[in-house]
């Protein structure tokens, strides 16, 4: 390795949701603050910008089902968790998956 270059190592975390968007506050520097609880109890809080906000929240309600994850650097512990910095939201929408005929089902109606 050449003198100066370490190893450089970045931590990224994706908190993913469903069901229902979580709660939004308004924060400084046209951002909305959002805190997730998993299900550990850890407690991530982040801030992402109000217009990719405004985006997830019109999105959520035009796809019959989706998931959700909030995305970014990991941040300082909080008393109860950490902070999400630079993060970003991505509304998914969940395609229904065509049922398969099962093999045995054509052969019945054709007894």
């Amino acid at each position: 390795m050449s003198q100066g270059q370490g190893m450089q190592v970045k931590s990224e975390v994706t908190i993913k949701f469903s069901g229902e968007l979580p709660t939004a506050t308004p924060a400084a520097n046209k951002k909305v603050e959002v805190s997730l609880t998993d299900q550990n109890g850890y407690v991530f809080t982040a801030q992402v910008n109000a217009k990719s906000w405004r985006k997830a929240e019109t999105n959520t309600s035009e796809f019959a089902d989706w998931a959700g994850a909030i995305s970014g650097k990991l941040g300082v512990r909080t008393a109860n968790g950490f902070e999400v910095i630079d993060a970003g939201i991505q509304i998914f929408e969940k395609k229904l998956k065509e049922p398969k005929p099962e093999e045995g089902a054509a052969v019945a109606e054709a007894s």
